[in-house]
């Protein structure tokens, strides 16, 4: 444990504090207020005594003790009986007997104890203090957690125990020689010298807390940053890591900050001494050796602000394979979906501009069968718009949107299911811009009716340049689809084509009534809201429904439940457009009662009236089959839920099966939650899917809990099974100490294959002391497998 401590701690770095040097500072002209009981003048000695509730303020400086005496030869204040100093930046010292010059700049005492602003402490057999700014202490300990207030004489959690503590109140250190480390009073380890911030700093050259990880293909791994200071403004911190299978990782970040924002600059490489150890591959076809000795990275992230209205900003990740920073768990650059994006963004009351090209890398550990320098298979994104203008004043009493949407997207490989007749992602580019405009206006007649009209008008052009293999997937999807079913009710595609357009347009013109009845209904002890709603919108038909040809790149994620039941355009994006003629009938409901109680609700279905329906027909990714509209009578879908003064809550939701009544997709929460105490419940079934990629039925439960057991104690756990494969595909448990000073976490987390069952076992730990620092591993960067 001693090689943990066995360095100069700095404490963690923040760019927006500056660092002031500590000097005395009396103001010129400052005049020594007095207050005592008794004055006793002596003019042979030269000197005042004050006698009896003695209090001293000189410049921001104050002295409280029994009995002061003023030597004037010397300028020496020489205090006893319950000795009282609190200098000018807030220090308290606190002594029986204290010697100091009357400027407060130099002085000694005996057995004292020091309480800084920061709430840090010292004591001492003895201390002197010179030039107002360097104090030293003799036989002194430090720490940072307040005195027990039962049992004062009880060690507290951490100290340093030291022969002699020099604090240095201008270079902003405090030095600690022959000194100790103790744990609850039990010496852990030993430093003949040690040197860290003083408690003021937030900002100072030196090394920050090490830490420790593992992880099967590194080994165990070793971290030491260094903090460098290099001014109020900018900062560069290095990492030396060393991993004992795969050696020695170097990284540097670099961030600086301006008035108008702030960006940093990462770099991170490795030459790795078992590049062995990774087996990258297919995973039907064999596994073969990751080929690259040497790996690395350089990222950055930007935001500034140009002016109140408009943000410009980066995120921008640059490496040398698939997954090398989620592989070495790179700060800021680990997660397993990496969106690396330029974006320019304007937002004025209801007014929004959105620019930004996009590139998403999933840093997966396989590659497929072959070697990539990149995943291939997700999309460049250059670049994405969006817009949206409401005018202030309103249009023919009502009110009127504008709506801009393009995009960009180039693939460099095709994205499709081998097992499902389904395209995610074509290969090559194409492009689409869409306009809209939607009106509508509210009127409230006599009886509490609402009825509110509104147009809509939108147009698209689109272009796709698609390669050889993108067309040949698309035919045999076609062939594929032919006569598949895709509804619950035995229902199968009709005509499926695979024409492919380089270029096409689009146009859309909706009509649309929405009539809803808020009735009130009170008594002396809750009130209630019932509220009938019908829509229907009038509309041709999709142009182009059918053909596999027209891209769907936006609109791939289709749940149809209770929350989208009043959705003009129930698709997810702009790469889809309802046609037909559509009603959607339902009610919603909300309760609220004198005792905190609040209640709520909502049921009611979709009814295809005319036209083509857009969900019975087939698109690249198939994202009306099994939706619950794909029929001309949907599936019902609903919600109830509510909540109690007392912590406790619950909601379910579902969709169900227009004739029948069986559930197609359910889910279900309750939770209490109180001061010390939590616990959740999450149950979620969702009917299979096949043309849409899910073959099976998918159901699971998660728990989870947490408890404070003690003041300073907690306990907490969760856990996820699968009923369909009777698997816990995740659980997890651990527990945490905090207080003032110090806090210390321990988890344990497990993950197992749905159906290989295969375990990895993740353990984490932190260890906080405040001042110092922080020790320990990182559970979502360095997971043992």
């Amino acid at each position: 444990m001693a090689c943990v401590f066995a360095c100069v701690f700095a404490p963690a770095p923040a760019l927006s504090q500056d660092v002031q040097l500590a000097a005395p500072s009396i103001p010129e002209n400052a005049q020594m207020l007095l207050e005592a009981d008794t004055l006793v003048y002596d003019n042979d000695a030269n000197t005042v005594t004050a006698v009896g509730g003695v209090q001293i303020d000189y410049g921001g400086n104050k002295l409280v003790a029994e009995r002061v005496t003023y030597e004037r030869n010397s300028g020496r204040l020489i205090a006893s009986g319950n000795v009282a100093v609190v200098d000018n930046t807030g220090t308290k010292i606190f002594s029986d007997e204290i010697d100091i010059t009357d400027d407060f700049a130099d002085g000694f005492v005996n057995a004292l104890r020091v309480e800084t602003v920061d709430k840090t402490y010292f004591a001492a057999e003895s201390a002197k203090r010179e030039r107002g700014v360097l104090t030293t202490f003799n036989n002194g300990v430090y720490t940072a957690c307040e005195p027990c207030e039962e049992k004062p004489d009880r060690a507290p959690i951490w100290r340093i125990k030291a022969k002699k503590i020099i604090w240095n109140g201008q270079a902003k250190t405090v030095r600690f020689e022959h000194s100790r480390f103790e744990l609850f009073g039990y010496p852990i380890a030993y430093f003949p010298a040690l040197e860290v911030p003083d408690p003021t700093v937030k900002r100072k050259t030196g090394f920050l807390m090490p830490g420790i990880a593992y992880k099967k293909e590194l080994g165990v791994g070793f971290n030491i940053p260094f903090y460098i200071a290099l001014a109020p403004t900018y900062d560069l911190t290095l990492h030396g890591r060393y991993y004992t299978k795969q050696g020695f990782l170097g990284m540097a970040e670099w961030r600086q900050r301006f008035n108008n924002g702030q960006y940093n600059l990462r770099i991170a490489g490795i030459q790795q001494k078992d590049p062995g150890g990774f087996q990258w591959g297919n995973v039907d076809s064999g596994t073969e050796a990751d080929p690259n000795k040497n790996r690395g990275m350089i990222g950055s992230k930007g935001d500034f602000t140009i002016n109140p209205r408009w943000s410009f900003g980066w995120d921008v990740l640059v490496q040398s394979d698939k997954n090398f920073s989620y592989t070495y768990g790179i700060p800021g650059f680990s997660s397993y979906v990496q969106q690396s994006q330029v974006y320019l963004t304007g937002l004025n009351d209801r007014n929004y501009f959105d620019l930004r090209a996009m590139r998403f890398q999933v840093q997966e550990e396989y590659f497929d069968g072959r070697s990539a320098a990149r995943n291939d298979k997700q999309p460049w994104v250059l670049p994405t718009l969006d817009y949206a203008y409401t005018p202030d004043e309103p249009v023919f009493g009502g009110e009127l949107n504008f709506d801009v949407n393009a995009r960009v997207i180039h693939r460099s490989e095709l994205d499709s299911l081998a097992a499902v007749p389904a395209v995610r992602g074509i290969e090559g580019t194409n492009s689409r811009l869409t306009a809209e405009a939607e009106w509508k206006k509210s009127i409230i007649t006599d009886g509490g009716l609402v009825i509110t009209p509104m147009f809509d008008v939108r147009g698209d052009v689109g272009q796709a340049d698609m390669s050889s293999a993108s067309l040949t997937a698309i035919n045999n999807m076609a062939g594929g689809l032919s006569g598949a079913q895709y509804s619950h009710d035995g229902s199968t595609f009709g005509d499926v084509t695979a024409d492919v357009r380089s270029a096409y347009n689009r146009f859309m013109a909706t009509a649309g009534l929405e009539l809803r009845w808020p009735v009130l209904f009170s008594s002396t002890s809750s009130s209630h809201v019932l509220e009938p709603m019908a829509q229907v919108f009038a509309r041709p038909d999709e142009r182009y429904a059918g053909e596999l040809g027209i891209p769907n790149e936006d609109a791939q994620s289709f749940v149809f439940d209770a929350s989208s039941l009043f959705e003009r355009d129930k698709f997810s994006g702009y790469d889809r457009i309802e046609g037909g003629t559509r009603a959607n009938i339902g009610f919603r409901y909300s309760g609220s009662y004198a005792n905190g109680w609040a209640t709520n609700a909502l049921f009611g279905q979709s009814y295809h009236l005319a036209g083509e329906n857009s969900f019975a027909q087939p698109d690249l990714v198939n994202v009306g089959a099994y939706s619950g509209l794909e029929t001309d009578t949907s599936d019902y879908v609903g919600l109830a839920g509510f909540t109690s003064p007392s912590g406790l809550s619950a909601s379910v939701a579902g969709r169900f099966d227009e004739q029948s009544f069986e559930i197609r997709r359910a889910e279900a929460k309750v939770g209490y939650a109180t001061k010390g105490f939590s616990v959740t419940a999450k149950y979620a079934f969702i009917q299979e899917q096949p043309l849409y990629g899910f073959p099976e039925d998918r159901r699971e439960v998660t728990l989870g809990a947490s408890a404070r057991v003690h003041e300073n104690w907690r306990v907490f756990g969760s856990g996820t099974y699968d009923f369909e494969t009777n698997v816990i595909v995740r659980d997890s448990l651990g527990f945490s100490y905090d207080d003032e000073c110090f806090s210390y976490m321990m988890t344990f987390s497990e993950t197992r294959d749905r159906f290989t069952e295969e375990a990895s076992q993740n353990i984490g730990f932190n260890i906080s002391f405040r001042t110092l620092g922080d020790f320990g591993t990182n559970t979502n960067t360095f997971a043992s497998n």
